[in-house]
């Protein structure tokens, strides 16, 4: 093993550790009720400080190079701001795709979320609009090489994406090549912030334990992601409560969680924003929108389709 790997490893498993500790013990904090317990680590050079206030939730966890980033509460309080309307299906039509940024124009969507192909017919519909393309990297398997995913990330930044949804390597996770996941998270993250776009990193949680989901947040972090993202939607699971509160939990409030994956209605999507999300991906945006105006007393909107603008 070459001393680059070993050094990644064993950062990756005092981080992880230390998390670990934070989200599963506390009887240590009820004894220091007056406020916040840190512990600190350090391995060649980098100290990992792990956070934790007097309930037992993570305030920060890291190494401590990490910056802010990207990743924060809208401050448009709708929900329509934190719904990514995804549309990611095979046989999507570019009528299909027209209409969904009809929709994201009406409702006024954080983004659409599309496949690589359809990214320059997105920024063309959504032109002066503060609606934004977002497409997805790697998708759905994640199995590309670093090179490809670099290739694909360059393509959609310059057809106009501005969001960039990238899936970790998970085979080479859970084989603990830790250094290959990172160098995947790393490289896309340096094409993309470079152009100017985000990076959301989807860990796909239904095919990892605690630990892995605990490693792939505390990856994406370091390598400076703007948010991390519980699924593809692909691959037998989506989001859930506990993934979001953990996910959120693990990389603190410094980056965004995206819950991605089964949130169908109002009540999925806000139960997601109360775990810890800032940002929803979904097919059912609309009705989720409609459900919200439902709930708060508001007449929903009747949409009327419209293939052009």
């Amino acid at each position: 093993m070459s001393p680059e790997v070993e050094f990644v490893e064993q950062l990756v498993q005092i981080i992880t550790r230390e998390v670990l500790i934070a989200l599963n013990e506390q009887e240590h904090l009820d004894a220091h009720p007056e406020g916040d317990h840190c512990t600190e680590e350090c391995a060649e050079g980098i100290c990992v400080r792990t956070c934790f206030d007097r309930v037992g939730r993570v305030v920060s966890a890291g190494a401590a190079r990490l910056t802010s980033s990207l990743g924060g509460v809208p401050d448009d309080p709708s929900v329509a701001r934190m719904i990514d309307h995804t549309l990611l299906k095979p046989d999507a039509t570019h009528d299909q795709i027209a209409q969904l940024c009809y929709e994201a124009r009406k409702y006024e969507f954080a983004s659409v979320c599309v496949n690589p192909s359809h990214v320059r017919l997105c920024a063309e519909l959504l032109r002066g609009s503060p609606v934004k393309v977002c497409t997805v990297i790697g998708f759905p398997l994640g199995a590309t090489s670093t090179a490809v995913k670099v290739y694909e990330t360059e393509t959609a930044i310059r057809d106009g994406a501005a969001e960039i949804d990238m899936v970790i390597n998970v085979g080479a996770l859970k084989a603990r090549d830790f250094e290959l996941v990172a160098q995947d998270i790393n490289e896309v993250v340096r094409i993309a912030h470079a152009a100017g776009a985000i990076v959301k990193v989807i860990i796909e949680t239904s095919l990892l334990d605690q630990d892995e989901k605990v490693t792939a947040c505390l990856l994406s972090k370091e390598a400076g992601a703007d948010f991390v993202k519980t699924s593809t939607g692909f691959s037998g699971g989506g989001a859930t409560i506990e993934d979001v509160a953990l996910m959120r939990r693990v990389v603190g409030p410094e980056i965004g969680v995206k819950a991605s994956g089964g949130v169908k209605s109002y009540e999925d999507a806000r139960s997601m924003v109360e775990a810890g999300a800032t940002r929803i991906g979904a097919s059912a945006g609309v009705k989720i929108v409609q459900g919200e105006k439902e709930a708060n007393g508001f007449e929903a909107p009747v949409l009327q389709t419209k293939k052009a603008y």
